[in-house]
């Protein structure tokens, strides 16, 4: 049986008396696109920290590929953390260049390498260019270009959509994607945009106070919950509605819904019998519509 891309054991990591990451256990398995979710200071980018041996932790283990010592580990890894800095007056290829001699690599391997990974994120026709002249989007694909030197197993990007416009964001989730089906990497990703992660990952977890509080499959986390059996009801007059809503026995009211209309959980009411009850108060009702789940209903109910 093949050795998971990541596994976490236990990792805790303190400052004084502040428990910022506290007995996390979670696992990445290899060909994963992994959501690391939670709230900002939910101890996301100091988890990853320990997880790659970039500070101290207090407890627990981590293992890559099998691999327990993250020194020697690192060679199968490929990371970004928070916001990837480089040399401004420099340009894109130099920065590159820096990143080959601290591989080991010779000039001629560096050479190859860099205009393969350059060429990887779009990047070819910029090289030559100096880093300060790049938008923050042409920056975070200079900082996976440079994570990609090595060929790595996995790479764990902290956040790499932080910041970018509309346009931005979906270069970077296509790049994402690509690297995991064509590149054959493992992606572990932090983030708090759930609608980037939903459209990129297959597995999530979600940390809150350090701690992990959901993880599984994403469809089987939309499949958990409120979202299964709710409907949005709709009416010209929803003070009426949620009147004869709250006086049918059965029917949960659960908010304020799209557009002005009401999120009930109907448990065993049908819809039919629902719109017939509604009817016979005199409320005029404009649509029934099931409620379409997303990582945001499920992000909001595990944090609560």
């Amino acid at each position: 049986m093949a050795e998971a891309a990541l596994q976490v054991f236990g990792l805790t990591r303190r400052y004084g008396a502040r428990v910022v990451v506290d007995d996390l256990h979670l696992q990445v398995e290899e060909g994963d696109v992994y959501g690391f979710l939670g709230p900002n200071g939910a101890g996301k980018t100091t988890a990853m920290r320990c997880m790659l041996g970039l500070i101290r932790r207090d407890a627990g283990n981590v293992s890559f590929f099998g691999e327990s010592d993250p020194v020697a580990a690192r060679r199968h890894i490929g990371a970004i953390i928070e916001t990837p800095s480089f040399h401004p007056w420099m340009s894109g290829r130099a920065n590159l260049a820096q990143a080959t001699a601290y591989a080991g690599l010779t000039p001629k391997e560096s050479g190859v390498e860099i205009d393969r990974v350059l060429e990887r994120v779009g990047l070819s026709e910029r090289a030559k260019d100096r880093a300060g002249t790049y938008s923050l989007g042409m920056k975070q694909r200079l900082g996976i270009a440079r994570a990609l030197i090595g060929r790595p197993r996995l790479m764990m990007l902290d956040e790499p959509t932080n910041g970018l416009d509309p346009r931005g964001m979906a270069e970077m989730r296509e790049l994402i994607r690509s690297l995991s089906l064509h590149d054959r990497i493992t992606i572990f990703i932090s983030s708090h945009l759930l609608a980037e992660v939903q459209a990129m990952c297959n597995r999530i977890g979600i940390i809150q106070h350090g701690k992990l509080r959901a993880e599984g499959r994403v469809e089987e986390l939309l499949g958990l919950g409120i979202g299964e059996s709710t409907l949005e009801i709709g009416s010209p007059d929803v003070d009426a509605l949620r009147a004869a809503l709250a006086a049918i026995v059965g029917v949960d009211v659960l908010g304020q819904g799209r557009s002005g209309r009401v999120i009930v959980r109907p448990n065993e009411v049908k819809p039919e019998e629902l719109n017939a009850r509604l009817n016979a108060a005199g409320v005029a009702v404009s649509a029934i519509v099931p409620t379409e789940r997303n990582l945001e209903d499920v992000f909001l109910e595990v944090t609560r």
